[in-house]
């Protein structure tokens, strides 16, 4: 994250906002899901086996996702619960 993208987070929570967590998951959920989608694209560019380092970037951004995807569940079920 940029020092310009930390600054406007900062000025949110300085005003008294944050979004809810849902939608603080989801926007992470997103931006997941669009870069390992990039790293899948590029490596279908080329005719030969993809580099490891680009392989390992994609198996780890999938287990993020569902990572995140668990979370998201659960707060789901608190917020039910509530």
């Amino acid at each position: 994250m940029g020092a310009q993208a930390i600054a406007s987070v900062v000025d949110l929570r300085s005003d008294g906002y944050s979004p809810p967590m849902p939608d603080k998951l989801n926007a992470l959920l997103e931006r997941l899901k669009a870069h390992q989608r990039t790293l899948i694209l590029a490596m279908a560019e080329y005719d030969g086996l993809p580099a490891g380092s680009a392989l390992r970037q994609v198996a780890e951004l999938e287990n993020v996702i569902a990572a995140v995807e668990a979370v998201a569940a659960e707060e789901t079920d608190r917020a039910r619960r509530a």
